[in-house]
């Protein structure tokens, strides 16, 4: 069952003397449980697909569907209560600064005007969840790269969204940290059967979580692979060169 459709979804940047199609005609289908990984390299088009899923970006045609409701038909009161089971992590954590960890992580809820008992409670529970209990009382500039976005990831899951929308989650963390969020967020899939969309540049990462892939380039997804099957099989040069980094780094390391 599909969790994610979106069908002929375009968007286009108009400015005063040019304009770009960041998004040109694609269509996707990401299903209930997945980890799809959307990659290619800057300027393919990654992060404004990603925000289509959610209308940040507002496709210029085309349909976007979550969970069977048609997004693009929705009012923007209708839209915001949908937007409420649909997290996002961006690469920059974007904490406030004089807020506690446990401040942080109660902005959604304060939002949705959660009772404040009810909110403590899940601000607790969701804490835990991402082993970071001790750090409640806390300030971001105590923490590490890897604590700051495990909080960023704490406020989007506190709202106990469905699918997770991750815009290059890790870019900011160095490798170890890296891994670490990536067994993270492998764990939420398996564990809360959350549904990810995963937008990177780097094939280790998709190689790391992912079960399925779709290659950007110039605003247009030139392939898709279903990771769990056999060896992908790339036609397109930019495939080639992408999946190809998996093995020269093989190669150098052995």
């Amino acid at each position: 069952m599909a969790s994610i459709s979106l069908q002929n979804v375009s968007r286009t940047f108009s400015g005063k003397n040019s304009s770009l199609k960041a998004i040109d005609d694609v269509s996707l289908e990401v299903e209930t449980g997945d980890v799809y990984g959307i990659i290619g390299f800057s300027g393919a088009g990654k992060s404004t697909l990603l925000r289509t899923i959610n209308l940040l970006e507002r496709p210029d045609s085309g349909t976007v569907w979550v969970d069977g409701e048609e997004l693009t038909r929705l009012s923007k009161p209708e839209l915001r209560q949908q937007r409420r089971s649909i997290g996002m992590i961006f690469q920059h954590f974007n904490l406030v600064q004089n807020a506690t960890v446990s401040q942080n992580v109660a902005f959604p809820l304060e939002i949705a005007a959660v009772p404040r008992a009810e909110r403590q409670r899940r601000v607790e529970e969701t804490l835990d969840l991402v082993g970071l209990a001790d750090k409640a009382h806390a300030y971001p500039a105590k923490l590490s790269g890897g604590q700051k976005q495990r909080v960023g990831i704490a406020r989007t899951l506190v709202a106990r969204p469905r699918v997770l929308l991750c815009d290059e989650p890790t870019s900011a963390l160095d490798p170890q940290t890296t891994d670490n969020i990536l067994a993270f967020l492998s764990r939420l899939n398996r564990d809360m059967g959350l549904t990810i969309v995963l937008v990177t540049h780097e094939m280790a990462v998709v190689n790391a979580i992912c079960s399925k892939v779709s290659v950007m380039e110039q605003g247009k997804v030139v392939e898709s692979f279903d990771l769990r099957e056999k060896r992908p099989e790339p036609k397109s040069a930019i495939a080639s060169y992408l999946f190809g980094q998996t093995e020269r780094e093989t190669r150098r390391h052995a």
